[in-house]
């Protein structure tokens, strides 16, 4: 029989408000992410998350670039890449999941963008597509077909790892409510969520 996964997306205290890359109301997901891990849960249904782990050095950081700020488009890997503020460094209590989050019923942590080369929104692959975390295979393994995607941030990691689940051939399903975006421009949020339903997401 086949089966359903949620996926928590980096709901991590420095993407929460006090955090070093603060999404607005941030927080406001983990009460409708608990609820939805425990509706998943008691219906025997797999609940997965991932977790941003960066090294300090990570090449996504602005601090790490001579005249660069945050905000800026830079390049690594070849791939247009947002500078970011220095954050979720692995270890520290900003890469910690927020403390009301109900991580015992998280299966299994997917950590990603730990290589400083190259960015990771997605859950499955880094930017590029060339290193896997292993969630897709994990999922299968236990014979899911239908993903259901909420956290942080709705523009960038929640529609990298919706997008990439799509290509893997989950079903997808994408929790509007239990999303934030970080809106780098007003309507980034939007944007986003109306192409993950374009491109074959169901938005709920």
């Amino acid at each position: 029989m086949s089966k359903r996964a949620l996926i928590l997306v980096d709901i991590q205290n420095d993407f929460c408000p006090g955090g070093a890359l603060a999404v607005k109301d941030g927080d406001a997901v983990v009460e409708k992410a608990n609820l939805l891990a425990e509706d998943f849960s008691a219906a025997g249904d797999l609940i997965v998350a991932t977790q941003d782990a960066h090294p300090a050095n990570h090449g996504s950081f602005a601090s790490q670039h001579d005249g660069v700020k945050v905000g800026d488009i830079i390049k690594l890997a070849g791939l247009d890449q947002v500078a970011w503020p220095d954050h979720c460094i692995d270890g520290t209590p900003g890469a910690q999941f927020h403390p009301e989050l109900k991580v015992e019923l998280i299966r299994k942590v997917f950590k990603k963008g730990t290589d400083p080369r190259i960015d990771s929104y997605s859950g499955f692959y880094d930017n590029d597509h060339q290193s896997s975390t292993g969630l897709s295979v994990f999922l299968n393994d236990f014979g899911v077909s239908e993903v259901w995607v909420c956290g942080l941030a709705t523009d960038y990691c929640v529609k990298a790892t919706a997008l990439d689940a799509l290509r893997e051939g989950f079903k997808v399903a994408v929790v509007a409510d239990a999303c934030r975006a970080v809106n780098m421009s007003p309507d980034d949020g939007d944007k986003a969520l109306q192409e993950m339903h374009d491109k074959g997401c169901v938005i709920k």
